[in-house]
């Protein structure tokens, strides 16, 4: 008689050790992001629930996402990508104008 309430008592030890262990996994990418400062932090955390309604089939995306950006690298933004916004701006007006007239002598 004891040792069936021992055994009950192991089992539902180990289902909950084991519902804690998914959850931490399932978690992990976010957890990573977050040290590494990531730009995508709430997405990535957001995508590693998602990846529940997949049973995990887009879980090593989402942990490849996390760990593709590393700490105290900095975050691209439109002036780090090459110019100022109003660069950027005039450098794409004048592409929208080589495509509209592509035979246009080019300046």
């Amino acid at each position: 008689m004891f040792l069936d309430y021992l055994a009950l008592a192991l089992l539902l030890l180990s289902l909950t050790a084991v519902f804690y262990l998914f959850i931490y996994i399932h978690d992990l990418p976010h957890k990573i992001a977050e040290g590494r400062d990531h730009p995508h932090v709430e997405a990535i955390h957001v995508a590693c629930w998602l990846s529940l309604i997949t049973l995990h089939a887009m879980w090593p995306i989402v942990f490849i996402w996390a760990v593709s950006h590393k700490k105290g690298q900095p975050h691209l933004t439109l002036v780090s990508a090459g110019g100022t916004t109003d660069e950027l701006a005039r450098r794409l007006a004048v592409l929208e104008e080589r495509l509209r007239n592509p035979d246009a002598d080019p300046k």
